[in-house]
């Protein structure tokens, strides 16, 4: 397994349209995308940094994983996304390794990728996710 880059960073936010201007504003960024995953129970928007994307997570529903989130932690980093070429093998590979998974394979997230995550028990305490095209 490869990881090639960081695909993304996931931030949890209460409410996409108070956090979308924020990082329109203050940082210049521009948010390129609005996507709602339903069974994900989360709508999001990606902002384009160099290789690597901001993505926001808004719950629409609290007992959603990022409504889960939010109610236990408060608003911040969620996740880290790395792409990888294959994310069966990368899930494979890191199962192999002793880390445990939430996901024993693929799942589609945004932007049509397919995702898996690894427990954050197994990754000192950060959520990590695989991502392929």
């Amino acid at each position: 397994m490869k990881v090639s880059h960081i695909e993304h960073i996931g931030i949890a936010v209460e409410n996409l349209d108070e956090a979308i201007p924020f990082y329109e504003n203050v940082f210049g960024l521009k948010c390129y995308a609005v996507e709602e995953v339903a069974d994900q129970k989360v709508k999001t928007a990606f902002f384009q940094v160099g290789q690597t994307k901001i993505e926001l997570l808004e719950s629409t529903d609290p007992e959603g994983p990022i409504g889960k989130f939010i109610a236990k932690k408060g608003q911040g980093i969620h996740h880290m996304a790395l792409a990888v070429a294959d994310v069966t093998e990368a899930l494979k590979h890191a199962e192999e390794q002793g880390v445990a998974l939430i996901d024993k394979g693929p799942r589609k997230g945004a932007e049509g990728l397919n995702i898996g995550f690894l427990h954050p028990k197994s990754t000192f305490g950060v959520l990590t996710e695989f991502c392929a095209k």
